[in-house]
């Protein structure tokens, strides 16, 4: 069963490989220069399937930034690392870099962007008036509280220089964005902050947001969203902002594909799967009770789905952080509250792991789960409860040998579950 689940989640991983999915979408280059911006976990690995399918007597230059260790060789398109989930002072030189080459380009050239999930925090760029400072503190709060990806983008387009369709603005030349998508619904505005997208968001919602979840953010946030909001600042281009015309953002690879080539490894096994969703979302441990519920009814009353099943889901869940000290991301801290709720529940299987091959900011991708997990945890002394109450899920599931690792996978299509009911 370990293998059928770690296979099924190496098939979407796979479906989301850059080097396989961008070819087929690069266009014909144009009558000047092309180039080329990444941002994001699977920025190195975008660049180098541009390099590879760019005819070689064609013009190509470029940046792309993407999280330290996630870098690959290339010959045509620099490749910078630098700080993710907190950004830092190599993603702000690499983006201010961008900002200055892209406002170079002219009508006859071409904006290649690739964008893939992660860019918001490498492609930073504090708007005047801003420190990277400042972006780091609004960022790691914004993170520990719980707030929804699209929240934390809402905050973070109306820091920035660049994001929030501001790049776009910025380029007098025609632009492609090819993005990898780890958002629920794969709106382009909400992937790396949408640095080429409009943006239908405002100050005052980014205000709202951080009120919503309690945060005081440094005084220079504060009087850059109070001035936005008196209208003292130019708002990110909206939806119809003349500046899209010359733009085209294409999702190529989705969190739903994924979970498609997940659930077709337990086809072939004889095992039926059904994609309960791509976008679910919530507090880990809250989506939990929820597939617990759903579990038990299908292993006592075969309703509504007969096993042998594999019920697969995707989307973020996110971690309220209660403890400081603890380790593990959201798809262990899934996993660690579907176990205590069922409680060792005979026939049942599951796997949770985040596509990027990082589960929050561990070394892991996520972690397996059976039916004896609690069983084992208790001959080895482990307190689930404890370590779930202090989001010390990265030690339950290490103690017990239970961790998937992989290493980066330079992509990212979000996190991908996977319960087996035998």
């Amino acid at each position: 069963m370990r293998e059928l689940l770690q296979n099924s989640f190496r098939a979407a991983v796979a479906a989301a490989d850059p080097l396989t999915i961008l070819a087929a979408q690069l266009p014909a280059p144009p009558r000047g220069r092309t180039l080329v911006v990444g941002a994001g976990k699977a920025a190195a690995a975008m660049a180098s399937a541009v390099e590879r399918g760019w005819p070689k007597d064609a013009p190509l230059e470029g940046l792309a930034i993407t999280r330290y260790a996630h870098g690959l060789p290339s010959s045509r398109i620099r490749v910078v690392e630098a700080g993710h989930p907190i950004p830092d002072a190599a993603g702000e030189t690499a983006a201010r870099e961008v900002l200055q080459r892209v406002r170079a380009l002219g009508p006859d050239d071409l904006l290649l962007a690739l964008l893939s999930g992660g860019g918001s925090a490498l492609l930073n760029l504090p708007a005047e008036g801003l420190t990277i400072a400042d972006l780091k503190a609004v960022t790691a709060q914004l993170l520990n509280c719980g707030a929804a990806i699209q929240e934390i983008n809402t905050v973070r387009k109306h820091l920035s220089a660049i994001q929030g369709g501001r790049l776009a603005a910025a380029c007098r030349a025609p632009t492609l964005a090819l993005i990898i998508s780890d958002v629920t619904g794969d709106d382009p505005t909400h992937i790396a902050s949408g640095p080429c997208a409009p943006d239908p968001t405002t100050y005052r919602d980014a205000l709202e947001v951080l009120a919503g979840h309690g945060i005081a953010p440094p005084a220079a946030v504060q009087s850059r969203l109070d001035a936005g909001v008196r209208g003292e600042l130019p708002e990110t281009p909206k939806p119809g902002d003349p500046v899209f015309r010359r733009v085209e953002n294409r999702v190529v690879a989705t969190a739903h594909r994924a979970l498609e080539a997940g659930a077709e490894t337990f086809r072939r096994t004889g095992v039926e799967a059904v994609i309960l969703g791509d976008s679910v979302t919530g507090e880990a441990r809250e989506v939990a009770k929820v597939m617990a519920a759903l579990v038990r009814e299908v292993r006592r009353y075969r309703r509504p789905f007969t096993p042998p099943i594999a019920l697969i889901t995707g989307g973020e869940c996110t971690v309220t952080v209660r403890s400081p000290n603890g380790h593990g991301g959201r798809c262990a801290e899934f996993l660690l509250a579907l176990a205590l709720e069922l409680d060792g529940l005979a026939d049942v299987h599951a796997i949770a792991a985040d596509t990027d091959g990082i589960d929050g900011s561990e070394d892991n991708a996520g972690a397996l789960l059976a039916p004896d997990t609690l069983a084992r945890a208790r001959a080895r002394g482990l307190e689930a409860k404890q370590l779930l109450a202090a989001n010390d899920s990265y030690r339950f599931f290490a103690a017990l040998g239970d961790l998937v690792v992989t290493g980066p996978t330079r992509t990212n299509v979000n996190d991908y579950r996977a319960i087996l009911v035998l």
